[in-house]
């Protein structure tokens, strides 16, 4: 009984694409590391069931009722759902309903990334962007939660979104130009520039630390180096892993920054 619902476990339930993975939990991450509160952790809780609420639900309702996997597929999905509820509840009597309002933020492009979803066009740009700053916008919650004011918990959120936008742009020109399609870098060299400037403009004014300027120069970098005549040569799988670990250098870096003030 335990090896079918691990089983049914990781067919059902588990995303098959890799980088949402890297794009919804390095939020939740970023939050705790910074905004740490008990709060939090209810609020971390229900992000993971959220995220994991996604692929039972599409499959519970896009397979025909007939599909055998359409009836675990939906208790799947009940059964996150019920965890997710529980997480935000457990966030909002630990620390406030009003606390949580930056979700209300999120809750319009998740509805698009879910409008895309459904409809099978996962691969979209405007369903990557739409998942990714549905996401990103979460560490604003984390920081009220923690009794961070509104400036202050917002730059957190845009510190993420300077990370996962330019991102998702970056990626997807890089590896379409491998496959040898046809490609323009502007979007993504315009989106990790403007990052890059609005975070150094947080920072010289004291909202976020200036790491957090250092880093998204970095990662303006790295987009000028992929989707220039710099390029390297590199497969998706390893593209993937090197993204991972410049998302853990980011976050330890902005960890350090806002504990040390630097």
């Amino acid at each position: 009984m335990f090896g079918t619902t691990s089983a049914s476990f990781r067919s059902l339930v588990l995303p098959k694409e890799h980088g949402s993975w890297a794009f919804a939990f390095e939020p939740v991450l970023l939050g705790l590391l910074i905004a740490p509160s008990r709060a939090g952790l209810a609020l971390a809780s229900a992000i993971v069931a959220g995220f994991f609420v996604r692929r039972p639900l599409k499959l519970a309702v896009t397979l025909p009722t007939q599909d055998s996997r359409c009836r675990p597929a939906l208790r799947w999905a009940m059964l996150w759902s019920v965890l997710a509820l529980a997480g935000i509840i457990g966030a909002a009597l630990l620390g406030s309903w009003s606390a949580l309002w930056p979700l209300l933020l999120c809750a319009p492009f998740g509805a698009i990334f879910l409008w895309f979803d459904l409809r099978n066009d996962m691969r979209e740009a405007e369903a990557e962007l739409s998942g990714s700053t549905t996401f990103a916008l979460i560490p604003a919650a984390f920081a009220t939660l923690a009794g961070w004011n509104a400036t202050t918990a917002l730059a957190l959120a845009a510190l993420m979104l300077a990370r996962s936008f330019p991102t998702v742009l970056t990626v997807r020109t890089y590896l379409r130009h491998a496959k040898g399609q046809t490609t323009h870098s502007a979007g993504a060299l315009s989106a990790a520039g403007a990052a890059c400037a609005i975070i150094t403009t947080l920072a010289l004014k004291g909202i976020v630390p200036l790491s957090g300027a250092l880093l998204t120069a970095g990662l303006f970098l790295r987009t000028i180096i992929l989707l220039t005549s710099l390029r390297p040569t590199c497969s998706a799988k390893r593209i993937g892993q090197s993204e991972l670990v410049i998302g853990l250098l980011y976050l330890t870096g902005l960890a350090l920054g806002y504990h040390c003030h630097f």
